[in-house]
């Protein structure tokens, strides 16, 4: 009898390609129901907090920072392995003290965390690589355990993008990391770079005051997780090849490069630890086209942890779910031509990402009529989908002409709206059934 969640892995897609199709489309949604018998706090956690200790910190920022940070360590429970780290143009623990590497929670070091983090004061640059190596360093020890870092920042990166891009490459599968920008001097898409290949995810704090009430959800969070690593493993027939594999709920997170190699036809993909939770995927596969009438398996699917057995990446693993993505050729225009409802919405959930991104580029560089064009059209696609938060976001940026119907940028708009629509866009809205006519999903 298995001692971790209960998986389920369902497929949405229309299996019916045109004559001489290639390309396969399929919603994967994978649902963590348990755990079954292994409560979470019977599971090996180790912990590392990253705090942002550059000149730009001081002041306000940095006491809710230190408060922040106190309070996540006030939040592990007792057993869980923990650092605090001070990022400037280097990484420093700051405890534990000494070579050891992480500390185990209770009353005792929770009270040392808290007197060593009452020291910390501002003033240097900011490297988030450096901050990053230092966490994949001290978490190293602790393989079987669920690892996670928070990592908090109010500035840009002054590193060298050869230099970033080689951090995150590096820390890429050792630990997952959720990142947070305070302020309005930092750039999102930095932060969502780290969230991204980390498998964590990526927020804005508008008021430093809010900051130690965050830090508590995210490390109640994964003291939740049951089970340290899920991957999911797709073959696909010979001469064909998975074209992209998307996160598309609760948010928008590419893991196509994530891919490690199982054998020929088949790799994994991480998604990093689970609790009880659901998160969907978009499958897109390309493979050789068939007869009229020809059925194939154009992926076949499973739920792994990928270490078990052997401890590698491409191991064994145990399977936890599994199912089949088809393809059946068509000269009938009806079916090929059926998009599934799922594909549709969570397609359009990435249109939204792509046009706020491409509104904010455009308005960032003068270029107004595209910002308007852009931005007013995710507007009503936000709203058309049921992507209320979205949507909200956005009316502080655009606003509709009452008497046109027309979109147009808001005048004045400031920093923080700006910057908490860029970093929102991420989140989709989830497609749930619900009773209608003809039973098909709807958008919540």
């Amino acid at each position: 009898m298995s001692d971790r969640p209960l998986f389920t892995l369902s497929i949405d897609q229309n299996e019916h390609l045109p004559a001489g199709g290639r390309e396969v489309h399929a919603i994967l949604t994978v649902e963590a129901s348990g755990p079954a018998l292994q409560p979470a706090g019977s599971v090996e956690a180790a912990e590392v907090i990253i705090v942002d200790a550059s000149g730009s910190m001081g002041g306000p920022k940095i006491a809710e920072a230190r408060r922040a940070a106190q309070v996540a360590v006030e939040t592990l429970r007792d057993g869980v392995h923990f650092a605090v780290v001070a990022g400037t143009h280097e990484a420093a623990k700051i405890y534990p003290s000494g070579r050891a590497g992480l500390a185990r929670a209770d009353a005792g070091t929770r009270e040392q965390a808290a007197r060593a983090l009452r020291g910390l004061n501002a003033g240097g640059g900011t490297s988030i690589g450096a901050w990053l190596r230092l966490a994949a360093e001290l978490l190293q020890d602790h393989p079987g355990a669920v690892r996670h870092a928070i990592l908090l920042t109010d500035g840009q990166n002054n590193e060298d993008e050869r230099v970033f891009a080689a951090a995150l490459a590096h820390c890429a599968g050792r630990f997952v990391c959720d990142c947070r920008g305070v302020g309005t001097d930092w750039k999102p898409a930095e932060l969502r770079r780290v969230a991204e290949a980390l498998l964590g995810g990526s927020g804005f704090i508008r008021d430093p005051g809010d900051l130690a009430d965050d830090f508590r959800a995210m490390v109640e969070t994964t003291m939740g997780k049951a089970v340290a690593e899920v991957a999911l493993r797709i073959w696909t027939p010979q001469h064909g090849r998975v074209k992209y594999l998307k996160q598309v709920s609760p948010a928008l997170a590419d893991l196509t490069g994530l891919r490690a190699d199982v054998d020929a036809l088949t790799g994994d993909y991480p998604t990093g630890a689970w609790g009880a939770e659901t998160r969907e995927y978009h499958l897109c596969v390309e493979i050789p086209p068939g007869a009229v009438g020809q059925e194939v398996r154009g992926a076949w699917v499973r739920l792994v942890v990928p270490d078990a057995g052997t401890g590698e990446p491409g191991g064994p693993g145990d399977i936890l779910a599994r199912g089949n993505v088809l393809a059946r050729w068509t000269d009938d225009l009806a079916l090929s031509t059926r998009v599934s409802p799922g594909v549709a919405h969570y397609t359009g959930q990435a249109e939204l990402f792509e046009l706020i991104q491409e509104g904010l580029g455009a308005r960032a560089a003068g270029d107004l009529e595209t910002a308007t064009a852009r931005l007013g059209r995710a507007r009503e696609l936000a709203e058309e989908s049921g992507n209320t938060d979205t949507a909200k976001l956005l009316a502080k940026v655009v606003e509709v002409d009452p008497g046109t119907g027309t979109a147009r940028l808001r005048r004045t708009v400031d920093r923080a709206d700006e910057i908490a629509l860029d970093t929102g866009s991420v989140r989709t809205a989830r497609i749930k059934k619900e009773p209608g006519p003809g039973g098909r999903d709807a958008a919540s």
